[in-house]
């Protein structure tokens, strides 16, 4: 039985193979996961990591829980309409949700409380209930409506967290930067994470 819950939402941001290290991450640590993806996030890892996942939530799921080795318990998988699912009630939704990659239409649409679909619905529903809500756009450059909407947010407790990946690291490979950003993320959900050492606690500290 997992020990807590995560919302996790992928939006049509380039930045898939965060997505999935970041899921593959929670569930490892026996999180459970309530997965939302919109229908650009599917065309973005069509093209990013060469996944091409069904539409149907039911379909998604299972390919997910295949892919993962994961239960249906612990994976969930919501259609972006599912008005009923835990998500989009502050008396069943996680206190914690990810938007990763985040893109700068679904950060609009948070900053201005739109709800149109379950995504936006599900980040509105852990703003209310004062939750924690992190958001990952990977967008450049910014314009003044991308940082007047993050700053919104910022004022309003959100975590704005690009993904921007650090070199003092010295990363070898993709897979490095991807889990700097990963480990950056799992710290601040307050989840132990091996994937990058904390500053000064490498071994170039010693």
């Amino acid at each position: 039985m997992a020990q807590s819950s995560v919302t996790l939402a992928i939006t049509g941001a380039s930045g898939a193979p965060y997505a999935v290290r970041l899921l593959e991450c929670l569930l490892a640590q026996n999180q459970q996961v309530h997965l939302l993806m919109s229908s650009a996030a599917r065309v973005v890892f069509a093209t990013e990591i060469d996944w091409q996942l069904p539409a149907a939530p039911k379909a998604m799921a299972k390919a997910m829980q295949e892919r993962f080795g994961v239960s249906a318990e612990q994976l969930h998988v919501y259609g972006k309409e599912e008005w009923f699912s835990p998500v989009a009630s502050g008396s069943a939704a996680p206190k914690k949700m990810v938007v990763c990659p985040c893109s700068t239409g679904t950060l609009s649409a948070i900053a201005h409380g739109a709800s149109d679909n379950l995504i936006e619905r599900a980040a509105d529903v852990v703003m209310k209930e004062r939750g924690q809500l992190i958001l990952l756009p990977r967008e450049m450059p910014l314009s003044a409506i991308h940082l007047e909407n993050m700053y919104k947010l910022a004022q309003l407790g959100v975590t704005i967290m690009p993904a921007a990946p650090g070199f003092y690291h010295q990363p070898k490979s993709i897979n490095d930067l991807v889990d700097f950003v990963v480990a950056r993320i799992l710290d601040h959900l307050g989840l132990e994470q091996t994937l990058q050492p904390r500053w000064g606690y490498g071994e170039e500290s010693k």
